[in-house]
């Protein structure tokens, strides 16, 4: 694989906002590669989990090799993608990882979340907020970047895929990844890893940061994501 560049495929999580990856896709085309940054229909209260993967196989089109990179609530359109598609190599980052026959609403008590999120915060001496969204979203986000999303304003998401048929009966036959933000404390580095070492039997890679990873160390997920596919180890 070292010798064929990928398209970095990138799938957002809740919001579906391209915006998210506006840090890393330069950082992908300066390293020589291409990056799709795919927009979700997160605001149409009639598009659930196939209606997300049909965007993502629509605005991929041709382009081969794959290397998909799901965030988040994306790694619940991830594998409808990979049924779809010849995809090479499928990273999750800081994602949902469905369990065969799990919805994405029913992914959060499944997995004890609430109970990992709230153990982090009274760990580190923080008031325990469900809705702290700065808080557990952009704490390590620089602040210039952090102003403009909040001029941008939060992008619409339904409910709609959270009560989407599951999308997972088994997990597709792709060579798959999992990358934790150690700092993560919306889905906290333990808490990942137990998850994907439960339900992919996978032992997550870590590195610096929180949950918004593409937009608070870009230039390192970069390398990591590149190295995944020569299997080189990245710089440093």
């Amino acid at each position: 694989m070292a010798d064929t560049r990928p398209t970095f495929v990138l799938i957002p999580g809740a919001g579906g906002d391209t915006w998210f990856w506006h840090r890393l896709v330069p950082e992908l085309e300066a390293r020589g590669y291409d990056a799709l940054a795919v927009e979700l229909p997160a605001g149409d209260e009639g598009a659930g989990l196939p209606e997300y993967a049909a965007a993502v196989v629509d605005a991929v089109g041709r382009r081969r090799p794959l290397e998909v990179v799901a965030q988040s609530l994306g790694g619940f359109t991830a594998p409808l993608v990979c049924d779809q598609l010849d995809v090479t190599l499928l990273v999750l980052l800081n994602a949902m990882i469905p369990a065969p026959g799990e919805t994405a609403g029913e992914w959060w008590e499944a997995t004890g979340q609430g109970e990992a999120h709230a153990a982090l915060a009274a760990s580190e001496g923080r008031p325990v907020d469900d809705d702290d969204f700065l808080s557990d979203f952009f704490h390590d986000v620089p602040a210039d970047v952090v102003a403009e999303a909040l001029e941008r304003g939060g992008p619409d998401q339904t409910a709609t895929p959270f009560s989407s048929p599951p999308p997972v009966t088994a997990w597709p036959p792709v060579r798959t990844r999992v990358l934790v933000g150690r700092d993560d404390r919306f889905f906290p580095a333990s808490f990942q890893r137990r998850v994907a070492e439960e339900r992919l039997g996978i032992t997550p890679d870590e590195m610096p940061g929180g949950h918004c990873l593409a937009l608070s160390q870009p230039a390192e997920l970069a390398d990591r994501l590149v190295a995944y596919w020569t299997g080189t180890p990245p710089a440093g």
